[in-house]
């Protein structure tokens, strides 16, 4: 009799046997929960027959089940990937692989199908030979924000303050178990660190879950699980077997991506991601997504941390180098330090670049992954409820709406402040009162201050925004030539040629 490690449960050698016979795949890749035969144009996904305390594919109906879930998440973010469950039946004594989609009570084992991709396209690919670009992180933040947008808010999950207490206590038991698989040293300081960025949020840890923050979300969103289809980057191979893992705050989500990217030094990317989710996804009410940043160093931490001791366990077992899972711990810990927040703000009239110089400074700005890039044109957008590209409505640029956007914006940047995470203000300022707006709103939150104002010339202004695409801002020329007959007063902000 061949031995077999405790948790595989089944012997599955004839189906793996008769699926490298069926499908003569190109490549075979073996993981600990799965067999993915790789052929021309299709993947088939065979679930081992393993039971571990967070994976439990048992039994064939269990593998059906978790086939199924497979397939359902997935659909909703990968549409072009995913296409269905195929059976594996037994006839006359042998096995036959069926069709996607066949209803097979008689099934001995169950395939998830996919139409196979270029691993080139996998974005941890991408970013190893710097391949990666803002315009790529603002389509993922938005497909990600939809994603999310489109999912049901869980009332009971994993999510609670004793949940994440009892998360983070296990991640620390974890890395210190790892010994000097992990440098001891930053295992004790993340050990002090972690439950401490935990401690003063926990009330905003219950506004989260009874806010509708907490979802059945991808749950494993690192780079090795989106790939570049046709110039947009999907992700892939959400979890499905655990609803522990999966069910948790959109936030928390989104943020193995942000840390998967910082910790290749990749802060410019990370920070693009982070402005356009939190520019796309939709208002929670009772507890803003921007008063959750004030999670999101813990958040990173535990990312980062779960990586270094699943890293850490695989080097055990093949003997690899330790390296990647101490740099993971040490970046958990560079999560953790103290970076006071500041205010930024960058007024200029219409094309003199102000969003771009905001998205340049903001990851430079503040704690990881670098500042919020508050926009008048996205607000004005999002209070009238419509697509970021969708021009407004006619009549809709009125003294009295301009003022309920400043004060919107600006509330929205205190939100940020008081989260302890640093703002970049992008807004034309085209009065005094507004400039003074800003400055008050750093003195009263207790940060330090810096305005910059872009000067531009009129034809350069006016031929930027005649070029613009798929941009929040409406302005068109005409707007430009209105603007170069305001009376801006007296501006005290840095200036600058734009």
């Amino acid at each position: 009799m061949t031995n077999r490690p405790s948790f595989v449960v089944e012997d599955q050698s004839e189906t793996v046997a008769f699926l490298e016979a069926e499908l003569k795949p190109e490549r075979r890749v073996d993981t600990h929960g799965a067999v993915v035969f790789l052929c021309r144009d299709r993947a088939y996904k065979l679930k081992r027959a393993v039971k571990f305390p967070y994976m439990d594919f048992s039994t064939a109906t269990r593998r059906a089940e978790m086939c199924a879930a497979e397939i359902e998440i997935n659909h909703r973010l990968a549409p072009e990937i995913y296409l269905g469950v195929a059976p594996i039946r037994r006839r006359d004594g042998r096995l036959v692989l069926g069709d996607v989609g066949e209803a097979a009570a008689d099934a001995v084992d169950w395939l998830v199908v996919m139409r196979r991709f270029d691993e080139d396209g996998l974005l941890d690919r991408m970013a190893a030979r710097g391949a990666l670009t803002p315009a790529l992180m603002a389509a993922l933040g938005a497909r990600v924000a939809r994603f999310h947008d489109g999912l049901p808010a869980i009332a009971t999950g994993f999510c609670a303050p004793d949940d994440y207490r009892h998360s983070v206590a296990a991640d620390v038991r974890q890395m210190r178990e790892a010994g000097d698989r992990l440098d001891p040293a930053t295992s004790e300081a993340l050990a002090e660190a972690m439950p401490k960025s935990l401690e003063p949020f926990v009330d905003l840890v219950a506004r989260r879950v009874a806010a509708g923050a907490v979802r059945r979300c991808h749950g494993d969103l690192h780079l090795r699980n989106i790939v570049l289809l046709n110039g947009v980057p999907v992700p892939f191979d959400a979890i499905e077997f655990s609803e522990k893992i999966a069910n948790i705050d959109v936030l928390y989500d989104l943020a193995f991506a942000l840390m998967d990217l910082a910790r290749q030094g990749l802060a410019a990317m990370a920070n693009r991601l982070l402005n356009e989710w939190l520019w796309r996804v939709g208002e929670i009410d009772g507890a803003s997504h921007e008063e959750a940043l004030a999670l999101l160093p813990m958040f990173l931490a535990r990312r980062a941390s779960i990586r270094a001791y699943v890293d850490s366990a695989i080097t055990a077992v093949s003997g690899a180098d330790n390296a990647p899972a101490r740099a993971y711990q040490k970046a958990a810990l560079s999560f953790l330090q103290p970076a006071p927040p500041r205010l930024l703000a960058i007024g200029g009239l219409s094309g003199s670049g102000k969003s771009t110089l905001a998205l340049k400074l903001a990851p430079e700005i503040g704690r990881a992954p670098g500042a919020v890039v508050v926009r008048s044109d996205v607000e004005r957008k999002r209070q009238a409820g419509i697509a970021l590209e969708a021009r407004m409505p006619e009549g809709s640029y009125t003294p009295e709406a301009s003022a309920k956007v400043y004060a919107s914006f600006v509330a929205r940047a205190e939100r940020l402040l008081r989260a302890g995470h640093s703002v970049v203000l992008d807004a034309v300022f085209a009065k005094p009162a507004e400039r003074a707006a800003a400055e008050a709103l750093a003195a009263k939150v207790g940060v330090p201050f810096r305005g910059i104002w872009l000067d531009v010339p009129k034809d350069v202004a006016q031929e930027r925004v005649a070029a613009r695409k798929g941009d929040a801002s409406d302005a068109t020329p005409a707007v430009v030539e209105r603007q170069f007959g305001y009376d801006l007063g007296a501006i005290d902000w840095e200036r600058r040629k734009a």
